[in-house]
This record gives structure tokens, sequence and C-alpha cells, in this order.
């Protein structure tokens, strides 16, 4: 047990310093190049104009830099292959317990996490170049659903075909047997999921949830002895804290898709490899709600002539509207997500 807890936690902190050693470099080059958007989003999703989101940040639009969450991704790549390398070079019982890249726990996550977060990033790089078919630039909305729904396909048939997966645990009722279905489900819910990445809007809101989210999982796994997913999930909390330390008010860069994108699609395959999928929603409930909210907004538009439930959506933004500070809403959506992983982590544990 006690070189479990290290395996778990020197990879983590491991994957902090890496990304706080990497946020220099990242910073210059964005600024340099001025990699930010050119002007502020003027077109709702759901059709009308976005006046209040505007008048709130039109200056933090147009003046910070987006692909932060590279600092993420590259530094759990590199934390996991130094771990990989180090075990190979210096071959001992030590080395090899602390290397945690692992064919049946680690290798679907990590691939679908640097799949998610490099089309993130061809996105992020078409937004800020004004290019493509989203509304201020980048790639078209359903050319990106369709890569969601692609990567769910893929990964939905190797749970089914390659690890034998075809049930999923209901907490306190047991196991429900599904077959094939499981290969639509692990699809539902990976869009589901893509579609809380909007909860990136204010400086270090989502980087505080999904630490939260991640963490859950990495304790999740330990106690269901999948150790070496509970140091991948624990590698993606360090390396999004690093991003954390540099995304807090004033933001020095946002995570935007790269990071938005590889961390949600990731997160469906660690639900799914712990079984934990039905305590999700707890889990990630700020992304439910942020969700919820687009969708309600939405459907009050088109149903009621126009007519909004929130001053603005996403739900954060909404808060903002009303007088919140930005501050205030980050560190409540902090408290929050602490407090569902929490109760999720519980719901998972002794269900």
């Amino acid at each position: 047990m006690p070189i479990d807890v290290v395996k778990v936690f020197l990879p983590a902190a491991t994957a902090f310093f890496v990304g706080i050693m990497l946020a220099p470099i990242l910073t210059s080059f964005l600024y340099k190049h001025k990699l930010w958007k050119k002007k502020v989003r003027t077109e709702a999703l759901g059709g009308g104009g976005t006046p209040i989101f505007a008048k709130l940040h039109e200056h933090k639009e147009i003046g910070t830099p987006r692909m932060g969450g590279i600092i993420i991704w590259v530094s759990v790549l590199l934390t996991t292959l130094l771990f990989a390398v180090i075990a190979g070079l210096f071959e001992n019982t030590t080395t090899d317990k602390l290397n945690f890249l692992s064919r049946k726990q680690t290798w679907l996550p990590l691939f679908t996490l640097m799949v998610g977060a490099l089309v993130g990033l061809a996105d992020d790089i078409l937004q800020v170049l004004e290019r493509g078919g989203y509304i201020a630039g980048g790639m078209a909305l359903t050319k990106r659903i369709g890569v969601v729904i692609l990567l769910g396909l893929v990964g939905g048939w190797w749970f089914f075909a390659k690890l034998g997966v075809s049930s999923i645990h209901i907490p306190f009722a047991g196991d429900l047997v599904l077959g094939w279905v499981i290969v639509p489900l692990f699809m539902l819910t990976m869009l589901a999921l893509f579609s809380g990445g909007v909860i990136d809007g204010i400086d270090g809101l989502a980087g505080g949830v999904m630490t939260a989210i991640f963490s859950a999982y990495a304790v999740i796994a330990f106690f269901q002895t999948q150790i070496d997913l509970a140091v991948f999930c624990a590698v993606v909390a360090g390396g999004t804290l690093a991003f954390l330390w540099f995304n807090i008010p004033p933001a020095r860069f946002y995570m935007s898709e790269t990071g938005m994108l590889g961390l949600t699609t990731s997160l469906t395959v660690v639900a799914f490899l712990t079984g934990a999928v039905l305590v999700l929603p707890i889990i990630a409930f700020p992304l439910v709600a942020t969700t919820l909210s687009n969708i309600i907004q939405i459907i009050s538009k088109r149903t009621r002539k126009g007519k909004k439930v929130f001053l603005v959506a996403p739900l954060h933004h909404h808060f903002e509207a009303v007088g919140w500070s930005a501050p205030k809403v980050t560190m409540r959506y902090w408290v929050l997500s602490v407090v569902f992983a929490l109760v999720g982590m519980i719901v998972a544990l002794i269900g």
C-alpha cells in the first residue's frame, strides 16, 4: 500500500512541476504570435446576438491567448514517458513499480487524451486565424461533433470487442448487462461530456472543476486496485493544476479546445474503465448544469418566441450578468465541484 500511494502522488507532483516549467515557454510563444481571438463572439449558439456576453468579456476575449491546455496534455505525456523510460533504463523493482504505462489501464485513456487534444488544437488554430466554419472562426461545430462521435464509436467498440465490457454498474443494485448497447452508451457519454466543455468561459473555472473530477476518479480507481489508472487520473489532475496556476484571474491564457476536448474524451474512457459511469453526472455535476443551461436556453428561445430563461447561457455567465464577480463565480464552482466529487466518490465506493 505505501508504494502504491507514492506511485500515485509522485507522478502527479511531477506532472505539476513539468507543467510549471513549460508555462513560460508556451506563454512566450502564444504572446509573440498573438494567438488569441481577434473579435468577440456576437452570435449565440441558439441564434440571436450576445450583447451581454460581449459587454462582460470584450477585453478578455481579444487579448488573452488560447491553447493553454497544451500545458495539461504535454505535461501528462512527458510525465508518462519519463517514468516509462526510467523503468526501462534502470531496471529494478522500484522503477518498474513506478511505471504506470500499461496496456490494460492507461493506453486507451492516454491515446484518447492525445487525439482529443490534437483535434482541439487544430480547432484553436483555426479560431485564432479566423478560418473554418465556426461563427468566429474555427472548426465547424458539426465537424467537432463528428470527431467526438467517431472517437466514441472506436472507444465503445474497443471496450465491447477487445476488453469484453458489456455491462455497467448500477450503484446499490448491481451490474446491468447491456451487450452491444455499451457502444452507443459510450458514444452518448462522450458527446455529453464534450457539450460540457463550454464551462471554459471564466478565468480559473474549467481548471478547478476538471481537477476535482479527475481527482475523484483517481480515488475510485485506487480503491478498485486499478493503480495505473489511478496514477493516470492523478497525473492529469497534476497537469491541470499547473495550468490552473497560470489561469487564475487574471488568466495568462485560456484552456480552450485543446484542453477541454482532450480532458472530456479521456474522462469518458476513465469512467467506463472504473465502471463508475452512472456516478459521472454527480462527480461532473458542474458540467451537467452547464450543458443543461445551454439546452434550456435554446429550447426556450425556439419555443417561446425568443424569450430566455437565463440572462446569458451557459449558467456561469448568467451569474456574472446578475452581478456576481468572475472570481466569486469561479470559487463557488470550485466549492461545488469538490462537494459533488466527494458525494460521487462515496456512492461509487459503497454502491
